[in-house]
């Protein structure tokens, strides 16, 4: 099948950020077979024409850190202090399923592909159930099962996700759209003993490690009491700081972490939208980018961030950064585009297979379009993208080279899969209901 897209304004976002004000590419199965100017000829190889008005055509987005099937917490207790231990914890052991995970996550999928993102990576329970969903609807998925120092809703025993995670990994291995990773819940609720057989299993079968790292202010404290060294310099003493793990969040970084984490190579997870609604500060990314980090954006859960769009995600980004440093010319639109495509591939240490719109690479593509009135007019398409235009404004999706979105319609039957989500939250219903009541 060959699909040719016509009539567009791409942004590649390859190393010298190419652009083409009235480009083409064409799509054969599942890889990108030509970019450029337009073509005629081209129109003779193609299967199927597809005309882009004038619309923005860039790489598929990539969403660095997420817990999609966390869909149920949505708007659960969003100003209550210290949510984690109140809801979340308690929510999950007592009403998580594999079923409701399988359906929350592809209720988030739905929303992700809606708003342009054709990859995230996902750190949750019952990750395998995600892996189904993500094949049922196409997605691209790097799934990491969680690993933490408590049974959990599918383990019987405190880091039941390492035996879990493993045979994951294993069964997974190779598949067209889901990569499997393992994913420790975070520095401080893991001992040194667990964080070293996840690195491990990553090194055996290699694959990622990704974790919550340098997120929390107690986090930071119990670091600096128990071992006078920051979260960072821990993992590092114990051989985990590698160029294996992405290290979601990383509010609070120093110099010296910044320059340990670009000598291994870690990469980061950056998630302005939760970080800012629970209050708790404005990740160093001017510096990291600066010490040479592979930097990403994240939405975290939807229920920390309540959305799974990367739209969002860079207007707060760049909007945080700026007024952090008091530099409007900060972070340039391009720089931001860059951090939402190639820049998470390079993350996810896929950048020779996505993140930008080059022959031989995944047909991973959003489109844009430019009619509607938040999106007239345009000077600079990265400022419009930025700056201007929001989930809504995604006209169609590509991911592996099939169409997930038309028209602003997904090809999967929506309705469905809302129905569905909500009749297997019923129970969920009921308990947050009554945990609500008792606080």
């Amino acid at each position: 099948m060959r699909t040719l897209i016509k009539n567009a304004w791409i942004l590649t976002m390859d190393e010298q950020l190419t652009t083409y004000r009235n480009g083409m590419v064409l799509i054969e199965e599942t890889r990108i077979a030509y970019v450029g100017e337009a073509n005629a000829t081209l129109l003779e190889r193609a299967d199927e024409v597809i005309d882009a008005r004038g619309g923005i055509l860039m790489p598929g987005m990539i969403n660095t850190h997420a817990h999609v099937s966390m869909i149920p917490f949505r708007s659960l207790g969003d100003d209550c202090p210290d949510r984690l231990r109140r809801y979340l914890f308690p929510l999950e052991n007592e009403c998580m399923t594999a079923s409701l995970v399988y359906h929350a996550a592809q209720y988030g999928i739905l929303e992700m592909q809606q708003s342009g993102v054709t990859t995230f990576l996902d750190m949750y329970y019952f990750e395998e159930e995600v892996a189904k969903a993500c094949e049922a609807l196409g997605m691209r998925g790097v799934l990491g099962e969680t690993v933490i120092n408590f049974a959990t809703c599918d383990t019987t025993a405190p880091y039941g996700g390492l035996a879990y995670g493993e045979n994951f990994i294993k069964e997974w291995q190779g598949h067209e759209l889901v990569t499997p990773i393992i994913a420790p819940h975070a520095t401080n609720t893991n001992e040194a003993w667990a964080l070293q057989a996840a690195h491990e299993l990553a090194v055996k079968y290699d694959t990622l490690v990704t974790m919550h790292v340098a997120e929390m202010d107690y986090e930071m404290e119990e670091f600096r009491t128990n071992y006078q060294m920051t979260p960072i310099e821990y993992l590092d003493s114990i051989g985990v700081l590698s160029d294996r793990l992405i290290a979601a969040h990383c509010i609070h970084l120093n110099e010296s972490d910044m320059k340990l984490m670009s000598e291994k190579q870690t990469r980061v997870a950056h998630c302005i939208g939760s970080n800012m609604k629970a209050g708790k500060g404005i990740a160093p990314v001017k510096e990291m980018v600066a010490s040479g980090l592979a930097v990403g954006l994240g939405t975290d859960g939807p229920s920390s961030g309540n959305t799974l769009d990367l739209f969002t995600q860079m207007k707060t980004a760049v909007y945080a950064q700026k007024t952090h440093y008091k530099d409007r010319s900060l972070f340039k639109a391009e720089e931001i585009v860059k951090l939402a495509t190639i820049g998470g591939a390079k993350v996810l240490r896929m950048e020779h297979e996505i993140g930008s719109l080059e022959v031989s690479k995944k047909a991973d593509l959003v489109l844009i379009e430019t009619d509607s009135l938040n999106m007239f007019p345009i000077h600079d398409p990265y400022s419009a993208i930025v700056y201007s235009a929001n989930a809504s404004n995604v006209d169609s999706v590509w991911i592996n080279g099939r169409q997930v979105l038309k028209n602003k319609q997904s090809i999967f039957n929506q309705k469905h899969v809302k129905e569905s989500l909500a009749k297997e939250m019923q129970t969920f219903r009921q308990r947050a209901i009554e945990r609500a009541q008792a606080l």
